[in-house]
């Protein structure tokens, strides 16, 4: 190839100087524009056209001659000029189109590769009764998608047009609740045949079996258990967690063993989900909860939020700080985000899963995930009352905390059509702004004014604030909020914010404005 464009460039040359040999040769040789006459004009101007070359004793003046000549040399090599920048801008042009034509392939190719090659997200219902092993094939429900024919012509632009449309679906499909959406729900059970109270709610307020389909994974092969799961049939598809074995673990976390064990379970049912039942998403729900009636909307309708902002990572049906005089009962449409991770009916993506399964913790997976280093400061959005409450106060917690909080948490009773809604208030940059005014423009207070309540009038909202670990959890203690954190997180807290209803008044229990971070010592 280099030779061949050497041989190119040397041939051209030569021409280029032949050329202009030749042409100083004819010009040299061509008579004078407008013989000399007997008069002494000159053709077409007359005599004094010619008479600026004539000398003295009407000789012929040379200088002149080769000036004209000159003149006209220069005239001919500014054409040559021309020509050769309109060659220069011609090949540029052509090795553009040549360029063009790879890109085009390339481009065609891709554009080809993302609509043709798209992998399948929607699968069928699952059905009962079938080997886990078995259903790794599914069908694919999705709407049919336009094609590129592998022989067509596509130039540049329309290339990089289509790439943008499918971009522009891409968005589109994620702020829209689109009811095509499968949105399984993973039961995680044991041993309490009390799974019945809570798959009798699910199955109650369940609009679709084919967009809902339920699936109950279970652990401990427990016999009784095991029958009431089976009890529904076709209605819920029940799979088992093959490996029953103890796990070895260092002699002081023997006691921890049921932790282990769950964090195994886990890790198997949401592969099971996502890498044998090829779901995209699923709500994540434990055998001691009982969901409320909006529970299936409230997921639907957050489903794109999740989707379409990188922010986010996970949707929970759970308010931490959700007891009865917390809350608001006539706001149940209140959603907030919270950096504190609240599990307890919770949604999560296949992307997510993907970046957590190979780190997966052998215990206390909860907690886990509210280190930083899994958060990577990305929130998770919750509501202003719970769409789930637990009544299972015996388990490998021994009832931490049920007895004092959880018993006591509120459960919305009040149908929100969420799908309905605009909730692009949710997506980082347009909450942010309105979430900080809100709550560094409300009065600062103390403790005091709130308790005797003597001076203050309306319903707020009014701010508290804290400035250590230590003020933090005496003001949570004394306001009636959990005052635990963990990795320097408040339950419920956005920006270290903690927003909850304090004797019918709204309250923010803040950090001095301009906070930017989480101290990992305060845990």
């Amino acid at each position: 190839m280099v030779r061949k464009k050497g041989s190119l460039i040397l041939c051209g040359a030569f021409l280029f100087v032949a050329w202009n040999a030749l042409l100083l040769l004819y010009l040299w040789g061509r008579p004078p524009i407008g013989r000399l006459r007997e008069g002494g004009g000159a053709e077409p101007g007359g005599k004094e056209e010619w008479d600026v070359g004539r000398g003295k004793g009407g000789q012929i003046n040379l200088a002149g001659e080769v000036i004209r000549l000159a003149e006209e040399v220069e005239v001919q090599l500014e054409t040559q000029k021309k020509l050769l920048k309109q060659i220069e801008s011609h090949r540029a042009v052509w090795a553009r189109q040549k360029d063009i034509g790879k890109r085009e392939t390339d481009d065609t190719k891709e554009v080809r590769e993302e609509v043709v090659h798209q992998p399948p997200k929607l699968p069928i219902p699952l059905k009962d009764g079938v080997d886990v092993r078995g259903q790794s094939e599914v069908k694919d429900t999705q709407n049919p998608v336009h094609t590129v024919a592998s022989d067509s012509k596509l130039d540049q632009h329309q290339a990089v047009e289509i790439k943008k449309e499918i971009v522009k679906n891409n968005i589109l499909a994620a702020s829209v609740a689109s009811p095509d959406v499968i949105i399984p729900i993973l039961v995680i059970a044991c041993d309490r045949v009390t799974v019945k109270r809570s798959l009798d709610k699910l199955i109650q307020y369940r609009p679709s079996r084919e967009l809902y389909p339920i699936i109950v994974s279970q652990d401990c092969s427990h016999a009784e258990t095991a029958r009431v799961i089976g009890s529904y049939g076709d209605q819920v598809t029940h799979i088992s967690q093959p490996d029953l074995s103890d796990i070895r673990v260092r002699p002081e976390h023997r006691k921890f063993q049921g932790y282990y064990k769950i964090a195994r379970h886990y890790r198997w049912a949401l592969n099971q989900v996502f890498n044998t039942f090829s779901q995209s998403t699923v709500v994540i729900v434990e055998d001691d909860l009982e969901v409320a009636p909006d529970f299936f909307e409230y997921f639907r309708a957050l489903y794109p939020i999740l989707s379409s902002d990188p922010t986010l990572w996970c949707v929970s049906a759970w308010n931490d700080n959700g007891r009865d005089a917390l809350v608001d009962p006539s706001k149940a449409e209140l959603l907030y985000r919270t950096d504190f991770f609240p599990g307890l009916g919770w949604m999560l993506l296949k992307e997510m899963w993907d970046e957590l399964e190979v780190k997966w913790p052998s215990a206390f997976w909860d907690d886990w995930m509210r280190q930083p280093e899994q958060r990577k400061d990305r929130s998770c959005i919750r509501p202003e009352i719970s769409r789930t409450i637990t009544f299972g106060r015996k388990g490998v917690s021994l009832g931490q905390f049920f007895d004092q909080y959880l018993r006591y948490i509120k459960l919305n009773t009040d149908f929100v059509p969420f799908t309905k809604q605009d909730l692009s208030f949710l997506l980082k940059e347009k909450y942010d702004e309105k979430f900080i005014k809100e709550v560094y423009s409300a009065p600062l207070v103390k403790i005091e004014d709130l308790q005797q309540g003597g001076s203050l009038r309306g319903p707020g909202p009014y701010r508290v604030q804290y400035s250590s670990r230590d003020s933090f959890k005496v003001f949570a203690r004394n306001l009636g909020v959990m005052d635990d954190l963990k990795s320097g997180v408040p339950r419920t807290g956005y920006r270290g914010i903690v927003s909850f209803l304090y004797r019918g008044r709204r309250l923010f229990l803040a950090p001095p404005e301009g906070w930017t971070q989480y101290d990992t010592s305060w845990s």
